[in-house]
């Protein structure tokens, strides 16, 4: 049986479940971690659909003073 991958479900019509969730954002060379972010998920997949305007909002966002709720030590490695 050939395995079916979460992009070819779109066309099942399926509606995805709308919420919100954390988001790794990149923006200007940094990684930022953006919570409550609406988004739509896939329920087959766990694939999320971000609305342009709701991206053009967190950078607008994040390059305006905003408050910093925590920060974070991130490691960076390599497999090789």
């Amino acid at each position: 049986m050939r395995r079916i991958e979460c992009h070819a479900l779109r066309i099942l019509q399926r509606p995805n479940a709308k919420g919100k969730v954390t988001k790794h954002h990149w923006l200007d060379s940094r990684l930022y971690v953006v919570e409550n972010v609406q988004a739509e998920v896939r329920s087959e997949c766990g694939e999320r659909y971000f609305h342009a305007t709701t991206l053009y909002a967190i950078d607008a966002m994040l390059r305006g003073k905003h408050r910093v709720k925590d920060t974070l030590e991130v490691e960076v490695v390599s497999l090789k």
